[in-house]
């Protein structure tokens, strides 16, 4: 059963991308407060992985969800309420993808392909979620959504990654704007350079120039992403909405 202290003790939460990177800390640090786990993400097993790392591992279960679709979106939330017989009153959504061209050579596809996961996905998440929230008459609901250092600042070769991001922006400012009247509270955490699947590609090089940017001079982990999230899903930020929390080292590229 869930500890029944921490920050999020006996919070039924959802993390969306949960299956690796920022969204597999996430689901560690809140299960360290207490939180019972919903994980959704496109890769099962990854979810299944990052349940199973979890301390009483049972009381969480694994979805396989693609963001990007409306009906997949809601089934998930239908499972979630039919197995806890409650909705989620927290959520992180990390669900995300990159592919990066620039611009000169990007094509259609993978601009769409980039907008409808990063930003669509935010989109249907966010709503699906705030109407169960709403329906069931959560108190003190909270969505936390990651976007990236890059929708602020842009970044060669990313200009779809970017356009997407800059939209969970956006996007999480009018949620919060609409949404406070329900009680639930939406904020967006950019994270700078961390150490997950996505930034693993990046030539060494490449990495070290960054790095060099840092005034850290590091990369940041997800656990240090997850802690503000465990922060702004809590009722420790109950007077926060429609933040934008940089988490980046003081990179400002």
């Amino acid at each position: 059963m869930a500890t029944s202290s921490g920050l999020l003790a006996g919070r039924l939460a959802l993390v969306t991308g949960g299956g690796s990177g920022i969204g597999r800390a996430v689901c560690s640090i809140f299960a360290r407060e207490g939180a019972i786990l919903a994980v959704a993400d496109r890769n099962k097993s990854g979810a299944e992985q990052t349940v199973s790392s979890l301390p009483d591992s049972s009381q969480h279960t694994a979805y396989e969800t693609n963001v990007a679709s409306a009906t997949e979106v809601s089934k998930l939330l239908q499972d979630i309420e039919s197995k806890y017989k409650q909705v989620p009153s927290v959520a992180v959504h990390a669900a995300g993808i990159n592919k990066d061209n620039f611009l000169l050579k990007l094509d259609e596809q993978t601009f769409d392909d980039v907008v409808n996961v990063n930003l669509k996905g935010t989109f249907l998440v966010n709503q699906a979620l705030a109407r169960a929230m709403v329906k069931w008459q959560v108190q003190d609901g909270s969505i936390v959504n990651i976007s990236s250092i890059v929708g602020k600042n842009g970044n060669l070769g990313q200009a779809n990654y970017a356009a997407s991001k800059a939209g969970v922006i956006g996007f999480t400012k009018t949620a919060a704007k609409e949404l406070a009247r329900y009680k639930i509270r939406v904020n967006v955490i950019l994270p700078g350079f961390i150490e997950t699947p996505m930034t693993a590609g990046v030539p060494e090089n490449v990495t070290q120039m960054i790095v060099d940017m840092i005034p850290l001079r590091r990369m940041g982990t997800p656990e240090e992403i997850a802690e503000v999230c465990a922060f702004l899903a809590s009722t420790r930020s109950s007077y926060i909405t429609g933040a934008v929390i940089d988490v980046n080292g003081g990179l400002n590229f």
